[in-house]
């Protein structure tokens, strides 16, 4: 009875979480044409994704940080809450909080082009900035 109990804590507490194997980012980022831009690895973006959200597409660990790459929805997306948001990608938030990454890596891309590229993660700058993050690739 125990282990049973165990087990339902154990399903509800995991129920919301959508997290996605290492090697499905990678295929995600790579279909999405964002490697090569301003110099960014494909290692760069998984890195980010790993700390960001450790592949967690439902994560919304802030009221205004979504999905994978834990995107801003002042700038990024409309949560439909936060004031004077801008919605730079075009999109709702909510899209970001599937499996599908297609959209986030979209809005990634859009986030790159932007002057402050990676930099604007913490995550990026305090994992993976100038470091060898090959290991986040490899086997995929």
């Amino acid at each position: 009875m125990k282990i049973y109990l165990l087990f339902l804590v154990a399903f509800a507490l995991a129920g919301n979480s959508w997290a996605l194997d290492r090697c499905s980012v990678v295929r995600a980022i790579r279909r999405g044409g964002v490697v090569g831009i301003k110099g960014y690895t494909l290692g760069d973006y998984v890195c980010l994704a790993y700390h960001a959200s450790r592949y967690d597409t439902s994560l919304n660990r802030s009221p205004t940080e979504y999905g994978i790459f834990q995107i801003n929805s002042y700038w990024w997306c409309d949560d439909g809450k936060t004031p004077r948001r801008k919605n730079l990608c075009g999109l709702p938030c909510k899209n970001l909080l599937n499996t599908n990454i297609s959209d986030d890596v979209k809005c990634l891309k859009t986030i790159v082009s932007d002057p402050n590229g990676l930099g604007a993660w913490n995550a990026w700058k305090n994992n993976c900035k100038g470091k060898n993050v090959s290991s986040y690739v490899r086997g995929c």
